[in-house]
């Protein structure tokens, strides 16, 4: 995708995979690799401060041998992502309406 990706953006982009179901970092990067190309290295310190700030909680589950650690959104996360869905709704509109001409200064 052309257009630029701002961490606050893979915030919410995260709590709202993490909301419908647990997942391990690298399927939350496949993820959101189909709008935004992230590398580890931006995704692992977006899920650790979600993490410090009480909006995901971690555990660990063995698969095929090996332990991944899991993200769980929490209920502050839950309210943060109501939180970042009302602020991109917003957002989205008025970029809409200024595309469509419905907005003007």
């Amino acid at each position: 995708m052309y257009y630029p990706v701002s961490a606050l953006l893979i915030e919410f982009l995260i709590l709202s995979i993490i909301d419908s179901q647990d997942s391990y970092g690298y399927e939350i990067s496949q993820t959101i690799k189909i709008v935004a190309d992230i590398k580890e290295s931006t995704l692992y310190p977006i899920l650790k401060k979600l993490e410090k700030g009480g909006y995901v909680t971690t555990y660990s589950q063995e698969f095929q041998g090996r332990k991944r650690k899991y993200y769980s959104i929490t209920e502050a996360g839950k309210e943060q992502l109501v939180f970042l869905n009302r602020e991109w709704n917003s957002y989205r509109d008025t970029i809409d309406g200024i595309i469509e001409g419905r907005i003007r200064n």
